[in-house]
């Protein structure tokens, strides 16, 4: 089933990133910064909802499994993106945004060739953190200088130390990830070669 309340959650959270770009970059704070940080906190509702109704529902389907990670890869990607842009991610904060950019990379090309191999890549409890620590960090950056001090730290720096600790298990999430993925091509290539037939069979074929 296409249409149903759960996939137009997912719909929506692709809808919501455009939103967040226009508010951060084309309205003067501190108001473009609140708007975007809305926008992205519908977004980061629906990441939860639509996976919870769909389940509770029962009304998972192809259409959702297929939309539901790159919805978030999308919104990810795009957030660190912008912030880059106005200068809220700089320096050495770079560094982390490169590191979860990588590692949604490296995920989404082992998804797809474990899915080929049909072999399925849970998600870990860990991964869980880091999906939750890095959606707070980018709300945080997202708000910036025009959220409140939290005693001696500004909103922006929470939000990129939250960035840093999300890029930390970021690296433990991937490599544990990588570990799966290439376990899984080695025994593929293993059984690729035990089927393949010897020279000496593959020539009498031939001749």
């Amino acid at each position: 089933m296409l249409i149903n309340l759960p996939n137009v959650l997912t719909f929506s959270r692709v809808l919501a990133i455009p939103v967040v770009i226009y508010f951060i970059l084309f309205f003067e704070d501190p108001h473009g910064s609140w708007l975007a940080f809305s926008a992205y906190t519908y977004a980061c509702i629906t990441d939860f909802f639509d996976g919870y109704l769909a389940r509770v529902w029962h009304q998972q389907s192809a259409l959702g499994r297929f939309l539901d990670p790159i919805a978030d890869k999308l919104l990810v990607a795009s957030v660190l993106l912008v912030l880059v842009g106005v200068d809220r991610i700089s320096d050495t904060t770079v560094l982390p945004a490169a590191v979860i950019l990588c590692r949604e990379i490296l995920v989404s090309g082992l998804r797809e060739f474990l899915a080929e191999v049909q072999v399925g890549m849970p998600v870990s409890a860990l991964a869980k953190w880091k999906t939750t620590l890095q959606m707070l960090a980018l709300g945080f950056l997202l708000v910036g200088p025009n959220g409140p001090e939290f005693g001696y730290i500004s909103t922006t720096e929470v939000g990129i130390y939250g960035l840093w600790g999300a890029a930390l298990l970021t690296l433990f999430t991937g490599l544990d990830y990588l570990f799966i993925g290439l376990r899984q091509i080695r025994a593929t290539d293993t059984k690729n070669v035990a089927n393949q037939p010897d020279s000496a069979e593959t020539k009498e074929t031939f001749d």
